[in-house]
């Protein structure tokens, strides 16, 4: 067991994806909710360790049970545990012991709300998405979505010690984010997924279905995340500005997914759609910086 297997095992990129959010949650939240002090390194650097300790031990445990369909799956076949890279026991260890570290580390680096999304993060992935879902029902990744929302729950509790209006409608917006993104990758490789008997929407549906299904999320997505200027103290110019114009984009690509629902164009639209949750989250933390109320 090496670091490069601990790293892919770690999914790094998801890692730093939830980070992103974390941290621009934490940083928008000390600088729009009043009576919050000043934050310090110390404390953006407790957050990336925590979330990034969560999501890597989340993912590893996604690793180990699903173990037994990985090798069916071309693109998962040549993960660590089915290639006999890593062994199933050391992967479980692994995830199990960084995942209760991060949220112990939380605890006593933020606060107890904080430590409390961090651990929603994981049950929502690990339990409720990859158990209980996953295998059984097309409802899978969008319940499972909460886990990125939890991620920025803790960014912005870690500053506040607490859960607004505001903040939840942030973190809310990984949730209704994760079916336009993730159903773009399920009808790239939907043909592995039904090797594999895993029930993800187009499987079940259907290619052109899901891209109309695609359209309708995206269709909700774009409102939604103009709540956030609407709502008193909410989100400014800066961020409004971003969001039409990257849900715009996305808007074009899921239009054109339902003339094209090929796997090829899904995979160009996945590539579009992946972009904006940095985006967007980048755009909450530019807004908090440069705040220009729109009324």
């Amino acid at each position: 067991m090496g670091f490069n297997e601990i790293l892919e095992i770690s999914k790094p990129r998801i890692v730093v994806l939830l980070v992103i959010t974390a941290v621009t949650s934490m940083y928008a939240a000390s600088k729009l909710v009043p009576g919050v002090p000043e934050l310090d390194y110390w404390a953006y650097l407790h957050i990336i360790i925590a979330g990034a300790l969560a999501s890597a031990g989340s993912s590893a445990l996604n690793h180990y049970y699903d173990k037994d369909i990985d090798p069916k799956m071309t693109r998962t076949s040549s993960r660590p545990i089915p290639s006999g890279r890593m062994a199933a026991s050391n992967v479980l260890i692994y995830g199990l012991s960084v995942s209760c570290i991060s949220v112990i580390y939380g605890y006593f680096t933020l606060n107890a709300v904080s430590a409390f999304f961090i651990a929603v993060g994981i049950f929502s992935y690990v339990v409720i998405y990859t158990v209980w879902l996953k295998r059984k029902n097309t409802s899978n990744i969008v319940i499972g979505g909460i886990a990125g929302s939890a991620a920025a729950w803790a960014g912005w509790a870690a500053a506040t010690g607490s859960m607004d209006l505001l903040g939840f409608l942030v973190g809310f917006l990984v949730f209704v984010w994760t079916p336009s993104h993730f159903w773009c990758l399920a009808m790239k490789i939907k043909d592995e997924y039904a090797q594999a008997k895993v029930p993800m929407l187009p499987v079940v549906i259907g290619m052109q279905k899901t891209s109309k299904f695609i359209l309708g999320n995206t269709l909700i997505l774009i409102p939604y995340s103009l709540i956030l200027s609407f709502i008193p103290d909410g989100m400014g110019i800066v961020y409004t500005v971003i969001a039409i114009v990257s849900g715009g984009l996305m808007l074009v690509y899921h239009y054109k997914l339902t003339k094209t629902p090929t796997s090829e164009f899904a995979w160009k639209a996945y590539k579009v759609t992946a972009p904006y949750l940095t985006i967007i989250f980048v755009a909450v933390a530019l807004d908090a910086a440069f705040h220009f109320p729109l009324f």
